[in-house]
């Protein structure tokens, strides 16, 4: 791969960076917070791009170097820069083409967008419960009937708090349906730190009036009570708290479909 190759992928890379970034494309990576570290980031290779290629042009247009004879050999050397090594032999070595495989994930980002992290990464790893920190002192529920929280929230109010904060009061929640270890359709919700490949899955199961017959990846919203009903996730032993459905309504995936 010479310089110019070198200085078009970077090109794409970074355009591809910052297509991503300046829609809501970059939300299936990384977290809303990193949108401008990640134009920053796109925009940074774009100028690397076309200053490799810009130098390389101009390389390229400067005059050809004088050929020289060094003394005692009796042979012509070109002193000028090149893109392959000589070997003393006449043998040209270029660089290694596996350099071309820079472009693939270039051509991921532009051509083969995935989808956010689902109902496969859910069944695939244990609640992310079992790393939260139980505490007795959460704030009380937000304004509104019913009240809207997440499913972190109320996953941890359920089981670390066993339902005291939710103080019997009817809560919304929003997230995809996922086959339970028994069959049975789970809400679940995937929280990141940092970007997708942190992520872990919120799991709450559903009691009552829940859903049924829903394909994996459906979101739904919810409206129910808090329920003292405890499951365990097979993949880590963790708990897994239930809601008391009330009522539940399918919707389209939201903007930001991490917590």
């Amino acid at each position: 791969m010479n310089k110019q190759a070198q200085g078009v992928v970077l090109l794409l890379l970074g355009g591809a960076v910052v297509r991503a970034s300046v829609t809501d494309m970059y939300l299936r990576y990384v977290k809303e917070a990193l949108q401008p570290f990640l134009i920053v980031a796109g925009l940074l290779l774009i100028a690397a791009a076309v200053m490799t290629l810009w130098h390389d042009l101009r390389r390229r247009s400067s005059p050809a170097p004088a050929v020289g004879v060094h003394a005692g050999h009796g042979h012509a050397v070109d002193d000028g820069p090149g893109d392959a090594a000589d070997d003393g032999h006449g043998h040209a070595h270029h660089e290694p083409r596996v350099g071309w495989l820079l472009i693939l994930p270039v051509l991921g980002l532009l051509l083969v967008a995935p989808p956010a992290l689902g109902s496969y990464a859910v069944a695939q790893a244990g609640t992310a419960l079992s790393s939260e920190q139980a505490s007795s002192d959460y704030p009380p529920l937000p304004d509104g009937d019913p009240a809207e929280i997440s499913v972190l929230d109320y996953a941890s109010r359920a089981i670390f708090d066993e339902g005291r904060s939710l103080d019997g009061r009817d809560v919304r929640l929003t997230g995809f349906v996922t086959d339970g270890p028994d069959g049975e359709p789970m809400l679940a919700r995937i929280v990141l730190s940092c970007c997708a490949a942190d992520g872990r899955p919120i799991k709450v199961g559903m009691d009552g009036s829940a859903p049924t017959g829903l394909p994996a990846d459906t979101w739904i919203e919810v409206v129910g009570r808090y329920s003292d009903r405890i499951g365990t996730d097979p993949v880590n032993g963790a708990s897994i708290p239930y809601l008391a459905v009330e009522s539940w309504q399918q919707i389209d995936a939201p903007r930001q479909q991490y917590e």
